[in-house]
């Protein structure tokens, strides 16, 4: 193997931690994650992909590349594959992993993201799908991302439910169903085909550097992630359940009904007492507040303070770490094509409509 330049990459891994929900930060630290195959182009020239599930072993000169600045490595999607290989080196080659910055800094889990370019970057730059398929098919290439690919991830990549059939297993292996392995390898090795040739379609119209710049800040940002005093987190929930107990009794006081949060009962409710709604939502509560009797308002606007789950998915943002929640913006305001952060985006948080405290200064307290 010559000197690499470029590393094409696509992995296929598992973890017991949802993705979706908690993201690739989280996803990757599960004791538990292991990546499965690992499917890999060097230097534009055929791709390889290595069963690691199977006791396969990547060559050392890879190993070297995914920690080398000088290679660019590029995958669709790339803080995935980034992410995931900065714990797997970590774990099983923690003499070649390096990261960036200074020791003090807490990005020092993570590969270097100047040393990485995304596809799915480039697609959005040229107005095209965020999604592999999406961005294949719309270009018309002769190789398209293989349908059956999310029945195969749902199959290996995600636990499944022990039953007697499947002998109580929480997870399927490749001895499972070698068919199902074997196409899930040729999967792998399609969507680092289906990239390259991406890249190839796309060369007349390259991502200028201050965009790729502003992507590699995005990916510093998200690996330094946003601090939390846990503490104060902990409180907040604790002071939310106890205020909702308390609202909720107002509730039943004043309705007499058996579970206030039910839809159907307020709405039932209501109307055997003159205010007939179609929707409970926010913007219909708010309206029908301004008109109904002072009773049934009051009723209204407890079921508005009931019904707020700020809290509730900030405590689960807490559970899953504050990593990954910005994106980068201006490759989507340049064609109007919003990038996804997973989970909370804290720059949309809603500051709370208060009236200011007038209570300091005084010189009285009340009792």
């Amino acid at each position: 193997m010559g000197k690499i330049k470029t590393l094409s990459i696509d992995i296929e891994s598992y973890s017991d931690v949802d993705l979706q929900k908690c993201g690739v930060y989280k996803y990757a630290q599960s004791p538990n994650f292991e990546i499965l195959l690992f499917g890999v182009s060097v230097n534009g020239g055929e791709v390889m992909v290595y069963d690691l599930a199977q006791g396969e072993e990547l060559p050392m000169d890879i190993i070297t590349a995914l920690t080398d600045d000088t290679v660019t490595k590029w995958a669709f999607n790339a803080d995935f594959e980034r992410v995931c290989l900065s714990m797997w080196l970590q774990r099983n080659y923690p003499a070649q992993f390096c990261s960036y910055s200074i020791n003090e800094d807490t990005v020092g889990d993570y590969l270097d993201p100047a040393a990485w370019k995304c596809s799915m970057i480039w697609s959005a730059y040229m107005g095209l799908p965020l999604s592999l398929a999406g961005a294949g098919t719309v270009l018309g290439l002769e190789e398209q991302k293989q349908k059956e690919g999310k029945d195969l991830i749902r199959y290996f990549c995600v636990p499944c439910k022990p039953t007697k059939i499947n002998g109580g297993r929480a997870r399927n292996l490749p001895k499972h169903d070698m068919e199902k392995w074997n196409l899930f390898k040729f999967y792998n090795k399609r969507d680092v085909q289906v990239e390259m040739s991406i890249q190839d379609r796309l060369k007349k119209y390259p991502v200028p550097d201050f965009l790729w710049d502003e992507y590699h800040l995005d990916q510093e940002i998200n690996d330094r992630g946003i601090a939390l005093d846990m503490d104060v987190v902990e409180n907040a929930i604790a002071f939310d359940a106890k205020s909702k107990a308390e609202l909720a009794e107002k509730m039943k006081e004043l309705t007499d009904l058996d579970n206030p949060n039910s839809m159907v009962q307020m709405k039932q409710w209501l109307a055997d007492n003159g205010l007939e709604m179609d929707s409970l939502g926010k913007k219909e509560v708010a309206q029908a507040v301004k008109t109904a009797q002072k009773e049934l308002a009051e009723v209204l606007i407890l079921r508005q303070q009931l019904s707020k789950s700020f809290v509730k998915k900030v405590s689960g943002d807490a559970k899953c770490g504050l990593r990954g929640r910005q994106s980068e913006r201006n490759v989507s305001v340049l064609r109007s094509q919003p990038l996804r952060a997973m989970g909370r985006q804290v720059n949309t948080i809603t500051k709370p409509a208060a009236e200011p405290y007038t209570g300091f200064g005084t010189g009285s307290r009340s009792s």
